[in-house]
């Protein structure tokens, strides 16, 4: 008999709790669902009421997504009964003991400062047992590379660093030292990424699943295929949008490519697309959903605390890039759309006046009041605490009312969605911590300057290989947060040169600033009150010791300057890391679509990284354009040319528009595609533009004359 109570679970919600796993069944369900409840009000009651140290309320967040995730994921893959019970008795046992334990760590920092930071025997059981548990979590939830990595790191700092030579010698710490900081350094396990976890991104990742209840899902859908599905390549237009619109409430690329997935796949497969495009398409545009404000996964948040800047303004310059990536995979599905002739329209498409009948705006008041509160200057989690209510208010306006029932199951579900990336969050700790405590963050930006010689665009295909690479075992949030700590200071300081020679060569380097000449080249300079030759400008910054760069930026950039260029060096690597989604040999979304569309998993991975390049593309103009501190009038010819250049490289790629494009005109489209994106200046970039629109011009009449 169908459920037609209104605050009975949507179907996606049934389909997730069907794939939790051990949990599903008995007395285990009941647990992690109250305890997912209880732990969700908490966040809320931390967030939005009541205060706790960072400490404090990090310990609590371990300790109750600990718990959760030892009932979750099984230790082992039991295969026979015994098994079983002896995995689930142990996974009761340490997920009750990691709990007490963290408490029992924040408990005891008082005690341990008195003691002149002396640790009894009962504080190195508990916290070997918290690290050790963090591990284990992690390679539960997200396999062995990350588990590896913090491994690696800790023995590094304790023991072999200290036996290897070069730049990576570490002479090492006492175990005691690596103990205490691993639990209470600033950069460790409850310190900053536990407290950003504990706080925004728990706060809205309940957010998205108070949307996901109350059926916010079915109306992004249904919204994208009422303004898409009757255009011709409709089907996958729906899903480039449908990915685009969840990703403003999701937090993972991989859950939205299972739940818009499921839909826009089978759709664009009986449409006339292959199964592996179809797959591909899905990957590529769910990828962008982390790219997509406001809540960008979780990576807006990190970034708004590893760089101090305003979340707002994180999210405000992110909209146009994530629109521009968006439009890179829509053209790919046009293209194709036309090569194959398709020109089967999704026929069942909802009217809009269906929708809006159905009360479907309702659930864009809730991300409307996130928005304003943060534009008013709320903090994030306090904004997401009300627009949490007003998700359940504006329910109430839809035929899938939510009730104390539909709550409750929300509060549940944003608590285990939680699990994999809060217990993720506090195990990486342990690495980054190691990062900043023997500095080889800095030791690996120089070696990247060294290799690429100063060019940045060397320095962000290497970056770019690197993420690569971490990314085939590390999700990207962690991604992001390594490769930042790692990368971004040597990208922040390409970027910041580069403005140095421009400002230089135009003769206006503040007087402050020409001190500094005065220690390292007093004879260079009177030439600096003059324009001069940009390579003459870049010998002379070549002339300032490291130590002295710094200073010297300082004086002669402006703090907002200085804000942007961080923020680019940030922005390019947090879309970098985006990439282990659609590249083999491991690309998780890509695999997930796969496994909708019955395609082979490696092909499909190809077809998704051809179709996701704007993800190597757009990160090139926050580099070397001002994409994100422009004004409005620099900033929207940025795009506009943007939007033809990616259109241009497609068709290159493809080797078709409205129809076949030839030789010639396909190695014209490489070279405008590059003269748009590139800053080549205004009279190159209009005649790029030009010719672009020519070829496309010509290229539709010759569509129209087959047709005819």
């Amino acid at each position: 008999m169908t459920d037609t109570r209104s605050d009975a679970p949507p179907p996606e919600v049934k389909d997730r709790e069907a794939a939790y796993g051990r949990e599903n069944s008995g007395l285990i369900s009941k647990a992690v669902f109250w305890i997912g409840v209880a732990l969700s009000v908490a966040h809320i009651y931390f967030n939005s009421i009541g205060t706790l140290s960072t400490l404090w309320q990090s310990a609590w967040h371990y300790g109750g997504l600990g718990l959760m995730g030892a009932l979750i994921y099984p230790a082992w893959r039991a295969r026979t009964e015994t098994s079983r019970q002896l995995a689930l008795a142990m996974d009761i046992a340490m997920g009750v003991l990691l709990a007490v334990g963290a408490v029992y760590l924040a408990a005891q920092e008082t005690a341990i400062y008195d003691r002149g930071v002396r640790l009894n025997t009962m504080n190195w059981v508990v916290g070997i047992f918290v690290i050790i548990t963090a591990i284990e979590l992690t390679r539960r939830t997200t396999g062995w590379i990350i588990p590896a990595l913090i491994v690696i790191s800790l023995t590094y700092v304790t023991w072999w660093g200290s036996e290897i030579g070069g730049v990576f010698k570490f002479s090492g710490l006492s175990p005691r030292t690596v103990l205490f900081r691993s639990i209470y350094g600033d950069e460790a396990m409850f310190g900053t990424i536990a407290r950003i976890s504990s706080t925004v991104v728990f706060m809205f990742i309940l957010f998205g699943a108070f949307l996901v209840r109350s059926g916010a899902g079915e109306f992004i859908i249904d919204l994208a295929r009422a303004a898409a599905g009757r255009l011709v390549g409709g089907p996958g237009l729906v899903a480039v949008m449908a990915s685009g619109l969840t990703g403003t409430i999701s937090g993972s690329t991989v859950g939205n490519t299972l739940s818009t997935g499921a839909i826009t796949i089978p759709l664009m497969k009986r449409s006339g697309f292959p199964p592996k495009f179809a797959a591909g398409v899905e990957a590529a545009a769910s990828t962008g959903g982390q790219l997509m404000p406001p809540i960008m996964g979780a990576g807006a948040f990190v970034m708004a605390n590893f760089t101090q800047i305003n979340y707002l303004k994180i999210v405000a310059v992110s909209f146009l890039p994530a629109v521009l990536y968006f439009l890179s995979v829509a053209f790919f599905v046009r293209i194709s759309a036309k090569r194959l002739n398709l020109r089967t329209v999704d026929e069942d498409a909802p009217k809009i006046g269906a929708i809006l009948r159905r009360g479907g705006p309702a659930f864009l008041l809730p991300i409307i009041l996130l928005v304003v509160l943060l534009i008013k200057g709320f903090t994030p989690t306090f904004a997401a605490s009300y627009a949490i209510i007003a998700v359940v208010v504006a329910s109430w306006l839809t035929p899938n009312k939510m009730g104390p029932r539909a709550v409750v199951e929300a509060l549940a579900l944003g608590a285990r969605n939680m699990v994999p990336i809060g217990v993720l969050l506090v195990a990486i700790g342990l690495a980054v911590n190691v990062i900043v405590t023997t500095g080889i963050g800095n030791t690996l930006s120089l070696m990247i300057s060294q290799w690429s010689d100063g060019n940045l665009l060397i320095a962000i295909v290497l970056v770019a290989l690197a993420s690569l690479v971490l990314g085939m075992g590390l999700p990207v949030t962690a991604s992001y947060i390594v490769m930042a700590a790692l990368s971004a200071p040597v990208l922040f300081e390409m970027i910041a040169n580069a403005q140095m020679v421009d400002v230089m060569a135009a003769g206006n380097l503040a007087e402050e600033a020409k001190t500094i000449f005065l220690l390292v080249a007093p004879d260079k300079v009177a030439a600096l009150g003059a324009p001069m030759a940009a390579v003459d400008a870049k010998a002379l910054l070549e002339l300032v010791p490291p130590d002295f760069r710094r200073t010297l930026l300082e004086q002669a950039l402006s703090p907002e300057t200085l804000i942007t260029i961080l923020l680019s060096a940030h922005m390019i690597v947090f879309w970098l890391s985006q990439d282990s989604n659609v590249t083999p040999p491991v690309c998780l979304a890509a695999f997930a679509a796969a496994a909708i569309a019955k395609t082979p998993p490696m092909a499909t991975g190809l077809t998704a990284w051809k179709v996701a390049k704007g993800i190597y593309i757009i990160p090139l103009l926050f580099a070397y354009t001002p994409f994100l501190s422009g004004q409005l009038d620099q900033v929207l010819p940025i795009f506009l040319f943007g939007v033809l250049g990616v259109y241009a490289l497609a068709g290159f790629l493809e080797g078709h528009l409205e129809a076949p494009v030839g030789l010639v005109s396909r190695a014209i489209l490489l070279a405008v595609g590059v003269a748009l994106i590139w800053p080549s200046g205004l009279v190159i970039q209009l005649a790029g533009a030009g010719v672009f629109l020519v070829i496309f011009v010509l290229n539709k009449r010759k569509d129209a004359r087959a047709i005819g």
